[in-house]
């Protein structure tokens, strides 16, 4: 997929998914928001970058930590929604601009610390978004990512089955790779925590716009793994939530792999 493509499929899903991905993820996974938080070491005079930041939720959480926090996406619908939670949470160290994480429209050395959360299974060069997150982060600031980190094992069917779901999706890296990532940009690693982020799935394929016939493919590759046993899918499926045993659209959930990876930037 080239650059144009992908932008292109990053566009048309994230504009069908800023309202329900708000509907997931805004009232839940505080624990995640907070693990990110104490990793980042962000307190009260300290600038915030959150690049990729759909509709603010992680912007918002910041807001209240910090001195300032900028949110930065591709998509004017997920802009938008992101103004719409401000306003909401009446926050007003807040600001929004549109630009893409490869090419970041900041200056060298603009903020404390550059967050990004759920974005990284996007890009296309992971590598040159690191580099720019580490330029626009000042010496001995804070460059954090949290995103899915599948086991190496099961990496590859991972990704198979959310490019089904999600079509922008590009790769989503093992934990070890991230680390790789972050090294190799010239960070010094500070860090890492996991977490388990628990949904239906059922849920998540109505807040994303597989292909036609997509879904159906998907159910069927979760039901399978569910009775081999095998976890080969990456995200621990099991049943719950309904005693009928053959209601699988209902019953369905899964657990994605999160790790929270911070490094210093030595300047």
């Amino acid at each position: 997929m080239d650059t144009a493509q992908h932008d292109a499929e990053i566009l048309d899903q994230f504009t069908r998914q800023a309202e329900p991905f708000v509907r997931r993820h805004a009232h839940s996974n505080e624990a995640l928001l907070q693990l990110m938080l104490d990793l980042s070491g962000v307190g009260a005079r300290d600038s915030v970058v959150d690049l990729a930041c759909g509709p603010g939720i992680v912007s918002c959480f910041f807001a209240r930590h910090a001195r300032s926090v900028t949110g930065l996406d591709f998509v004017p619908a997920m802009l938008e929604r992101a103004r719409k939670l401000q306003a909401e949470r009446g926050l007003t160290n807040l600001e929004w601009k549109q630009g893409q994480v490869a090419a970041l429209p900041f200056p060298d050395r603009s903020f404390d610390c550059v967050i990004t959360r759920f974005s990284f299974h996007h890009f296309l060069e992971p590598a040159v978004v690191v580099r720019e997150m580490k330029r626009v982060c000042r010496p001995k600031g804070t460059v954090l990512v949290a995103d899915v980190t599948p086991a190496a094992a099961a990496q590859e069917a991972f990704n198979h089955w959310e490019i089904l779901r999600d079509p922008s999706h590009t790769r989503a890296l093992t934990r070890e790779e991230l680390e790789t990532v972050g090294k190799s940009a010239g960070l010094t690693f500070r860090g890492v925590a996991e977490f388990r982020l628990e949904m239906g799935l059922e849920d998540l394929l109505g807040g994303s716009f597989p292909k036609p016939g997509d879904a159906d493919r998907i159910r069927i590759l979760f039901k399978q793994d569910i009775q081999e046993g095998t976890g080969r899918l990456g995200v621990a499926a099991f049943h719950g939530g309904s005693d009928d045993p053959n209601d699988l659209k209902r019953t369905i959930r899964l657990s994605y792999p999160v790790s929270i990876l911070a490094w210093t930037n030595p300047g």
